[in-house]
C-alpha cells in the first residue's frame, strides 16, 4: 500500500512538474533516502557534539578539527582545511562524469546564552569583541554541519556510481556580518573557493523555527534580502543650552536625518522593484542636558530584495545625511559596510529540484514562501554561478512555532536532520541525474 501511494504521487507530481520528476524517483535516489534514514542516529550524534562545543566566527578550530576527522573516514574524499581560516572543502569524484554540486553549511556560533535544559546543553565561553561571553549554536548551524556530514557519508558509500563531482563547503564567520574582516562566505570565495573543480551550482539549507517539523520552504527568485550596515558620524561645535545660536551642535541634525531615514523607502523607493527597509537602531549623543555636545553617531541597517533598491538606498543615506548636516552647518562622514548578498534561488534550477524536496520531505510537505527580510552570507557564492536555496522546518511544537533563532531558547526536533539530509541528497543527485551526459 505504502509502494502504491508512492508511487501515485510521482506520477501525480511528474505531470505537474515535467521530467525532472522521473529523474527524482531513479532508483539511485531512493537508494540514497534509504541510507540517510539509517544515518540517523549518527547525524543526532554528531549534531549533540557540535552544539555542545560552539565556537564563535574565525575561531572554529576544534569544530574544523572534528569534521576533518569525520570527513578521513569517508572514502574518496581530497580534504583542504585552513580555507578562509578555519574553512573545509572536500571534493568527491564520481565514478561517472557529470556536473559539479557544490553543498554548503556555516560552522559558527553566537555570542547568545542558551536558556533551554537540554543534556548537552552549551555551557562555552568565548571571547567576542574583547569580551567574554557565553556562547551557543543558536541560528541551528551546528545542525547544518551534521547534516552536510551525513550527506557526505551517502555520497562516500555512492561514490562508484555518482555522475559528477560533489563538493563540501564547511563555511567559517556566516554571522561575521557585512564589513571588514568578510564574512565567511564573501571569505572562501575571494580564494576561489568554487574553482578546481569549476562548480556549476551551490546548494544550501537554513533550519528554523517554523512548523511542521520536516516541512520545506522554498522559492524562485528573491528569498532572504541583502545585509548592510550603516553609520553616520556628524561633528560640530560644542556649547552651553542656555545660548545655542553660538554653537553648531549635531544633535539636532541627527533627530532630523533619523526622521528623514524614516521616509526613504516609502517616498524614493518603487516597492515593486522588491521590498526594501532601512532602520535605524542607534542614535547616541551628549552627556548632559544643559551641554550641547560636539559629535553625533547614527547607525542602522538597509535589508533589500533587489539590488536596485539596495543601491538606491545606499545613494539616499549618503545625499540626506550630507544635506541636513549642511543645513545645520556640522560635518556628515557617512561609511555603508555591505557583503550580503540578496540572496536568489536561480528559478530553473529551483524548479528542478522542487520534486525532490518533496520527495526527501517524506510527506510532509515542501512549499514555495514568500521571502524575507533576513540575511544570509550565502548569497556571496552566486555571483557568477546559480544557486538554490530552501528553509527546514524544524519546530519543536506540532502546531505553532518555536523560538526564533537567535534567541536564548532557539531549539529544534531532531526529527528534522533526517529531512534536512535526505534534502541535500535528492536535490543534489536530481540535478547531476538532470545535467549529466549519459
Amino acid at each position: 500500500m505504502r509502494h502504491a501511494f508512492r508511487l501515485s504521487l510521482l506520477v501525480t507530481s511528474c505531470l505537474l512538474a515535467g521530467t525532472a520528476l522521473a529523474q527524482t524517483s531513479h532508483p539511485m535516489v531512493e537508494t540514497a533516502m534509504g541510507k540517510a534514514d539509517a544515518l540517523e542516529e549518527k547525524v543526532i550524534e554528531w549534531r549533540r557534539h557540535l552544539h555542545q562545543n560552539p565556537e564563535l566566527s574565525y575561531q572554529e578550530h576544534n569544530t574544523a578539527a572534528y569534521i576533518k576527522a569525520a570527513l578521513e573516514s569517508m572514502p574518496g574524499y581530497q580534504i583542504q582545511s585552513g580555507i578562509a581560516q578555519t574553512g573545509i572543502k572536500a571534493v568527491l569524484k564520481g565514478g561517472k562524469p557529470g556536473p559539479v554540486v557544490a553543498l554548503r553549511a556555516d560552522m559558527d556560533a553566537l555570542p547568545v546564552q542558551e536558556r533551554n535544559d537540554l543534556p548537552f546543553k552549551s555551557v562555552a565561553q568565548g571571547t567576542w569583541q574583547g569580551k567574554e561571553v557565553s556562547v551557543s549554536h543558536a541560528c541551528g548551524h551546528d545542525t547544518h554541519v551534521a547534516m552536510l556530514l551525513g550527506a557526505a557519508q551517502v555520497f562516500s558509500d555512492m561514490r562508484e556510481e555518482l555522475p559528477g563531482t560533489i563538493v563540501l563547503l564547511f563555511q567559517p564567520a556566516e554571522e561575521q556580518g557585512p564589513g571588514k574582516p568578510l564574512s565567511g562566505a564573501n571569505a572562501m570565495m575571494a580564494e576561489g573557493v568554487l574553482d578546481k573543480p569549476k562548480v556549476d551550482v551551490v546548494m544550501g539549507q537554513h533550519i528554523g523555527p517554523s512548523y511542521p517539523a520536516g516541512s520545506i520552504g522554498y522559492r524562485k527568485g528573491s528569498l532572504m534580502a541583502s545585509g548592510d550596515v550603516f553609520s553616520i558620524s556628524l561633528a560640530g561645535k560644542g556649547g552651553h543650552g542656555s545660548s545655542p545660536w553660538t554653537a553648531a551642535s549635531p544633535l539636532v541634525a541627527a533627530a532630523e536625518t533619523v526622521v528623514a531615514l524614516n521616509s526613504i523607502i516609502a517616498q524614493r523607493t518603487n516597492p515593486q522593484d522588491g521590498t526594501t527597509v532601512v532602520t535605524v537602531g542607534l542614535l547616541q549623543s551628549g552627556n548632559r542636558p544643559n551641554v550641547l555636545p560636539e559629535t553625533a553617531d547614527i547607525s542602522g541597517t538597509v535589508r533589500s530584495l533587489s539590488k536596485q533598491n539596495q543601491t538606491r538606498a545606499h545613494e539616499l543615506i549618503e545625499r540626506y545625511a550630507q544635506n541636513i548636516a549642511a543645513n545645520h552647518d556640522v560635518k556628515a562622514t557617512v561609511r555603508i559596510d555591505t557583503g550580503y548578498e540578496v540572496l536568489v534561488s536561480d528559478p530553473n534550477v529551483t524548479q528542478t529540484i522542487i520534486p525532490a524536496l518533496e520527495l526527501a520531505s517524506d510527506r510532509i510537505g515542501a512549499k514555495e514562501v514568500p521571502p524575507g527580510m533576513g540575511s544570509e552570507d550565502f548569497g556571496a557564492f552566486g555571483k557568477n554561478v546559480p544557486v538554490v536555496f530552501w528553509r527546514l522546518n524544524a519546530s519543536p511544537y506540532p502546531d505553532k512555532m518555536g523560538a526564533p533563532n537567535h534567541s536564548p531558547e532557539f531549539m529544534i526536533d531532531e526529527k528534522a536532520l533526517r529531512i534536512g539530509t535526505r534534502a541535500l541528497l535528492a536535490s543534489s543527485l536530481t540535478y547531476m541525474l538532470d545535467n549529466h551526459t549519459p
